[in-house]
């Protein structure tokens, strides 16, 4: 079985199990009134800067038996869109095995997806692991399906998130749909504002179409749009009927310069 190793421990949030769990711990919002979420969209920073809005947003759904966790692939490894479908990934404060059924169902509705057993997509890819930790808090039992993108082609995130959607469908079992992503990348405070709330608008209308174009009219530096409308995709064709924006901040709100941010949107649709 392939044990695919943390990348980032250290980096994006602490190495030692006990330092995590009081840093996650900081994050999560207790007695918040828990629902069911079809998905979710969840930044992907150091948790100093983003762990707030990731925290935010798990503590408030009802966890599924699996999470599908799909991000925008940023080290270039791998194929363009790669599924990792069995294994597991080892954290420091636990491990998680991937849904193997679901993750080979996906891959084989979906012509364009490549399954990736030995995992060389995820190898080094730190916007799915960013998540974990959270997962891992409120949950030890939950499975993950990890999909990165290395693509900019909307035919292929609605293909991948119809695949998804049928997949979850016929698994008999409630999964979540993650989408990894942070917002405008390094501009200024207002300027970023101003653009996310552009592709925020599209998330709360479900339009998977309208946040790829916007991102695109825009210039929004969004890494994970691709995640973000694929999952959108999936959400409508699983009768998503709303979304809702749990928090927005920017990394100036934690280190005060405003002059190059980076946006951070935690968002649930059900």
């Amino acid at each position: 079985m392939i044990k695919r190793k943390p990348a980032v421990a250290g980096q994006f949030y602490s190495s030692d199990a006990s330092e995590l769990s009081e840093e996650v711990g900081a994050y999560i919002k207790p007695g918040i009134k828990k629902e069911r979420a079809i998905g979710v969209l969840s930044p992907h920073a150091g948790l100093m800067y983003s762990g707030q809005v990731a925290g935010a947003v798990f503590s408030r759904i009802e966890f599924p038996e699996t999470f599908v966790i799909i991000s925008p692939n940023h080290t270039g490894l791998g194929s363009s869109v790669s599924i990792m479908t069995s294994g597991e990934w080892q954290m420091p404060t636990g491990d998680l095995t991937i849904d193997e059924k679901l993750a080979v169902k996906i891959a084989e509705l979906c012509g364009a997806a490549d399954a990736d057993p030995s995992g060389k997509a995820h190898l080094m890819e730190h916007s799915i692991e960013v998540q974990l930790p959270f997962i891992l808090h409120l949950s030890k039992n939950v499975r993950i399906v990890p999909i990165t993108l290395m693509t900019d082609s909307i035919e292929t995130f609605r293909t991948l998130g119809e695949a998804i959607a049928d997949a979850v469908k016929d698994c008999g079992y409630p999964v979540t749909i993650v989408a990894s992503s942070d917002m405008s990348h390094y501009e200024e405070e207002t300027v970023a504002r101003s653009k996310d709330k552009k592709a925020i608008d599209m998330i709360l209308a479900l339009n998977p179409e309208g946040l790829y174009n916007t991102v695109k009219r825009e210039g929004i530096s969004m890494c994970g749009y691709g995640p973000a409308t694929t999952m959108l995709y999936a959400a409508n064709r699983l009768g998503a009927r709303k979304a809702e924006l749990i928090k927005y901040m920017t990394s100036g709100d934690v280190n005060r310069d405003y002059s190059q941010v980076v946006g951070y949107a935690g968002m649930i649709i059900k």
